[in-house]
């Protein structure tokens, strides 16, 4: 037997993971789009917006920024081995940790 499927609205799905994000020190991933993912780091005041075929938009990461309440956010480019993505980091949030005491040391 199934569980019916429930629409949650996008802010709605933000804000609970920004929130499990702080609650539990761990970061909480999210498919947003049909190619566009967010990685809220531990503490909920920082987080990384990636696309697997392209790049995010800046106004998308800046109304995902209202959305999260972040103060003064700092917007960002990290380039990784197969992937751009767009980092956000609300001023004062730069030396937060990036994994919180709910983490295992490899990471997971």
């Amino acid at each position: 037997m199934s569980h019916p499927t429930v629409t949650v609205p996008i802010r709605q799905a933000l804000k609970y993971a920004q929130g499990r994000a702080e609650q539990f020190g761990r970061t909480q991933q999210l498919e947003i789009g049909a190619d566009l993912f967010i990685r809220i780091a531990p503490g909920g005041r920082k987080f990384l917006l990636f696309c697997l075929d392209d790049e995010p938009e800046r106004g998308v990461a800046e109304s995902i920024a209202n959305t999260l309440a972040l103060k003064n956010p700092q917007y960002g480019w990290h380039q990784g081995e197969t992937l751009r993505s767009m980092t956000v980091i609300e001023e004062g949030a730069e030396n937060v940790a990036e994994s919180g005491p709910g983490e295992a040391e490899d990471g997971v």
